[in-house]
């Protein structure tokens, strides 16, 4: 599929499907409980529609974003670069050892990486970062080549969270039980909320995305540019992120990361029935850092302070590895008395990294400022490029929430959902579930 088939105004409707088996399937769950539910209106056991309400829920939240699929599709077709190729891990699930009960996991496809073709390592001009790649256009997926995608009003996602909202209401106020529709209407309040606090601040980003003209870096000038283009490496080079201090967990060519360690811990409880087993992950340490790096949007690179950015998303996990123990006697040991000492049985133990590595696609909204004179002279650098002088910081300015993000705005886009589905369908929640508790 080529990029020019993708319609990337999304308009007033758009049916969007799946494109992953696992979505598929929860998509056949997800409707066989929706129309099952029904089923339960024959005798007048209306409770069954919040079985009903709860499948097309798993719909809803599992559908794709307006252009997530044809992105995937033409992310499926597009060939990278040879050079860019030998620097992926290998992907998949690794068995690292059965008796321990070790794996790694590497993502096969990732949402946040590059939809077309980007410039491989061994076309960078390390002697010159800050000037024009090649013949200084821009990259094949900047928004000045391809545009900016508007995710459609309605989706898929509206479609089964409308059917869901009516089951809700209408077995709430058909059922019986007026202290479990009490509880129903309380647990459909608290979602709604949440929903529409975290649905605020996401579509005050988006938002910000669509509203602000993306800039070249060749042009840009003191203020709040919008930027996106590849990550290179600054004079300071790049990171080999240990894990937890352990050497068997190294990632290399890093510029930022964010990692954590998580318990699968469990304890027995009783209940009116007798005991049931309940388990949580549980984080036990994190670290989070990062070093300068250049923004290389193929005509020039510009200096990117990322440790002064408050708001950084890495999208999904680069490596987890999973392990029955932990990684040594002592730590395993500790871990059992600690966990232990509180009642609980640690049977999992898992590190996720999260991060920005060299030649990944990132979309930044910052602020451009005048780099130190000190540092100027000490990478020999005389201002003949506008470009070089300047640094981003993730310094906010009036009406300006700076933001970094992996992947390119196509991307970040292509998933995102409209504002009616982000805040108006959870104020709606939240409504219903305060007019269902005032009728309780």
């Amino acid at each position: 599929m080529d990029i020019k088939e993708v319609q990337l105004h999304g308009g007033l409707f758009k049916l969007t499907l799946p494109y992953r088996w696992w979505q598929w399937l929860g998509w056949v769950i997800g409707l066989i409980m929706g129309l099952g539910g029904f089923a339960g209106l024959v005798n007048g056991d209306y409770e069954l529609l919040f079985i009903s309400a709860f499948g097309f829920f798993i719909c809803a939240l599992i559908s794709p974003g307006t252009i997530e699929s044809e992105l995937h599709q033409v992310r499926k077709t597009s060939a990278n670069p040879e050079e860019f190729e030998a620097m992926a891990e290998q992907k998949g699930l690794t068995i690292d050892s059965w008796f321990l009960g070790q794996s790694t996991l590497v993502p096969t496809s990732d949402p946040s990486d590059w939809v077309l073709s980007a410039p491989g390592p061994s076309t960078w001009d390390e002697n010159n970062p800050y000037g024009p790649h090649g013949d200084g256009e821009p990259l094949a997926e900047h928004p000045v080549k391809v545009g900016t995608p508007v995710p459609a009003t309605f989706s898929s996602f509206s479609l089964f969270f409308g059917a869901s909202l009516l089951c809700i209401l209408f077995a709430g106020l058909s059922a019986p039980n007026a202290e479990a529709d009490s509880t129903i209407a309380i647990i459909v309040a608290v979602i709604g909320l949440i929903w529409l606090i975290i649905g605020y601040f996401r579509s005050k980003i988006i938002a910000q995305m669509l509203d602000t003209p993306t800039s070249l870096v060749r042009s840009m000038a003191v203020g709040n540019p919008e930027l996106v283009g590849q990550v290179r490496p600054a004079k300071e080079g790049s990171l080999s992120v240990v894990v937890d201090g352990q050497a068997a967990m190294t990632v290399h060519h890093m510029v930022g990361y964010k990692w954590t360690y998580e318990q699968y811990q469990c304890r027995t409880v009783k209940t009116d029935e007798g005991t049931k087993e309940e388990c949580r992950w549980v984080t036990v340490r994190s670290d989070a850092g990062g070093i300068p790096f250049i923004l290389h949007d193929g005509t020039g690179g510009v200096k990117v302070q990322l440790n002064t950015f408050k708001r950084t998303e890495y999208g999904q996990f680069l490596k987890r590895w999973d392990s029955k123990f932990a990684k040594t006697l002592g730590q395993h040991f500790m871990t059992s008395l600690i966990s232990g000492a509180m009642g609980y049985t640690v049977k999992d133990h898992r590190w996720t990294l999260y991060g920005l590595k060299l030649g990944n696609p990132v979309y930044l909204l910052g602020t451009a400022t005048p780099r130190p004179q000190e540092e100027l002279a000490k990478e020999g650098l005389d201002g003949t490029l506008q470009n070089s002088i300047l640094q981003v910081t993730g310094e906010d300015a009036p009406g300006i929430k700076s933001n970094l993000q992996r992947g390119t705005e196509l991307a970040n886009l292509g998933r995102m959902r409209s504002t009616m589905e982000m805040i108006i369908w959870p104020a709606i929640l939240l409504l219903s579930g305060i007019g269902m508790l005032g009728l309780a």
